[in-house]
């Protein structure tokens, strides 16, 4: 497995050695002793798929308190993927990462707890894999603008399609303080 350490500190890029021949591939997606070893010991309580097509973007989202560590990936399709730093302690506070997430490059993105979390859908339709280190908690889910100017993040596509929650998310300057980190 590759690991690619990311300009912010926390969260983490992998590619795991996959195997392929003239039947298909194989692909171990998670080994606890593995990714440990690669700093990433993690204890995951849920796994959740998303089906979505194209120019849809789910985000930025985050749960606080009940923070999730989220080990997400592309199973069918592909994606842009973001990370943004809500660390208020961090140098790297309102940063974010953003990633490629297929299922031809097959990487695997860590999200930490203390970071908002967001992809928008870039090819036809995305089967899209998040492994989580926390149950989902509704009433500790929490959203951030996707479009907010002081973020600036270079989403792929000018006219997503939201959902009414998320086009009516704070902009992260009017969020209360407690939602963050």
């Amino acid at each position: 497995m590759n690991i690619i350490r990311c300009e912010i500190s926390g969260p983490l890029i992998l590619e795991p050695a996959v195997f392929g021949d003239a039947r298909g591939f194989f692909v171990e997606s998670f080994n606890k002793t593995r990714y440990a070893a690669a700093g990433l010991d993690q204890e995951f309580v849920q796994d959740n798929f998303s089906f979505s097509r194209r120019g849809t973007l789910r985000g930025l989202h985050f749960q606080n308190p009940n923070a999730q560590g989220k080990l997400v990936s592309v199973w069918q399709g592909e994606v842009w993927d973001v990370a943004v730093d809500l660390r208020r302690s961090s140098p790297t506070f309102g940063q974010w990462i953003g990633v490629t997430l297929s299922a031809e490059n097959k990487r695997q993105f860590w999200v930490p707890p203390g970071f908002a979390h967001g992809f928008v859908v870039t090819s036809e339709t995305a089967l899209f894999h998040y492994k989580c280190t926390a149950m989902y908690s509704p009433s500790d889910e929490r959203g951030i603008r996707w479009d907010d100017p002081a973020l600036g993040i270079k989403w792929p596509i000018a006219e997503p399609i939201l959902s009414k929650r998320d086009a009516a998310a704070h902009l992260l300057a009017d969020a209360p303080a407690a939602w963050l980190y």
